[in-house]
């Protein structure tokens, strides 16, 4: 018997540009302002929590990835599954650090004591998925996948495994980060990372660094036969992904990109596809130095030059590292939506250096929507690769 077809019928998101799959397409398309961090503004729990005290009980990565699960599930309506079949995977790159560096801050200056009772749970990077999967009773497989950037691609990649292989019907599935704590900053910028001029330029010949964000992304993940028998709205079709590892360096790329070429031509062949089906790729594209070097010339080797569409949306997100790739997996499906690829904000001049791949550059670009990639890599050498295309036709 054939491995079903996974659908996504339903995605929500928290992030800077936007809270809100409206607001976060609107924000895309909008050049992103400077500085060195960007922050979900205004940002108020309570539309998703009974209570304020549960609120405060929730480190920010696990509000974001709550409320993103809320707008997910409202959009894919209900899933008539077996709650036991339904699994939840969040990926992140730090998990609570918020509460664990406040809570340090509290222990030196006040004592044992008066450390929260709440640090662990809040502060595990398991607590978003968990929290999910109790307020909805989903007892199917809960995890979180922590590979640093590549964090919330592989919860999706995870999250396809689950259905095709029949363990579950539907998956929550995505990445949520909230990593804006002073140390965080002072490491990032300790180690070089983070952009000195306070701006995002993927590709750019000036790039220098990321800009660091927070945010969450979710998809609703099911089984298409059961989405389409239950009448849902398909968004989008999950074709294939891909994992694998450097084995280089703890923080820089593989020279040459090896392990991203692995990584994309494995989820393309997984996708039952070759290169020339690739119509878009949503690039990791940090704008930092080795990473864009590194994954412009891993595309140049798996398809060519100029070979597809390429656009990094980290332009005007941000890295919002465990959950960029799913922030970018939503950016895919309302590409694929509203038939426009977002520009690579930030990007004025693409580095000359670099393989003459086709970056979409200071306007949105109309296509028709066709199998797409979106690429996430991570400290520690994770690469990881999701194929993304169009609902069947009606």
């Amino acid at each position: 018997m054939p491995a079903p077809t996974v659908a996504i019928t339903g995605i929500g998101v928290v992030a800077p540009c936007g809270v809100g799959t409206e607001a976060f397409w609107r924000g895309l398309l909008a050049p992103a302002p400077d500085g060195v961090k960007r922050q979900v503004p205004d940002w108020d729990p309570s539309p998703w929590f009974a209570s304020p005290k549960e609120a405060r009980r929730a480190d920010p990565f696990t509000q974001y990835a709550l409320a993103a699960s809320a707008m997910a599930l409202e959009q894919a309506g209900e899933l008539d599954a077996d709650p036991s079949r339904i699994g939840v995977l969040v990926g992140t790159g730090i998990g609570g650090i918020t509460t664990n560096e406040e809570q340090i801050v509290i222990r030196h200056e006040k004592g044992d004591r008066r450390v929260s009772p709440f640090l662990v749970p809040m502060m595990m990077p398991n607590a978003a998925a968990a929290a999910v999967s109790m307020r909805y009773g989903f007892q199917g497989p809960c995890e979180a996948t922590v590979t640093a950037c590549a964090a919330g691609t592989h919860s999706i990649g995870n999250a396809l495994r689950l259905i095709t292989s029949g363990r579950c019907d539907a998956v929550l599935c995505g990445g949520s980060e909230s990593p804006l704590t002073p140390t965080s900053l002072a490491g990032f910028g300790n180690m070089t990372a983070l952009s000195s001029s306070g701006r995002s330029m993927p590709f750019d010949e000036r790039r220098d660094g990321f800009v660091i964000a927070e945010g969450a992304g979710i998809l609703v993940l099911e089984d298409l036969d059961r989405a389409l028998a239950r009448g849902a709205t398909i968004l989008g079709l999950i074709l294939g992904a891909a994992s694998t590892a450097d084995a280089h360096h703890i923080t820089a790329p593989s020279p040459g990109g090896g392990g991203a070429v692995r990584c994309m031509e494995l989820a393309i062949a997984d996708a039952g596809l070759s290169a020339a089906d690739i119509v878009h790729v949503n690039a990791h594209g940090t704008s930092t130095p080795l990473n864009d070097a590194a994954e412009a010339e891993a595309l140049a080797k798996v398809f060519g030059t100029p070979g597809p569409i390429v656009t990094s949306t980290k332009g005007v997100t941000g890295h919002a590292l465990g959950a960029a790739g799913a922030l970018e997996a939503v950016a895919t499906v309302l590409a694929i939506k509203h038939e426009i690829i977002p520009p690579t904000f930030g990007l004025e001049r693409l580095d000359p250096e670099m393989p003459a791949i086709d970056v979409v550059m200071h306007e949105p670009r109309p296509w028709t929507p066709g199998p797409s990639l979106s690429n996430s890599f991570g400290f520690g050498g994770h690469n990881g690769s999701i194929v993304i295309a169009p609902p069947p036709a009606a």
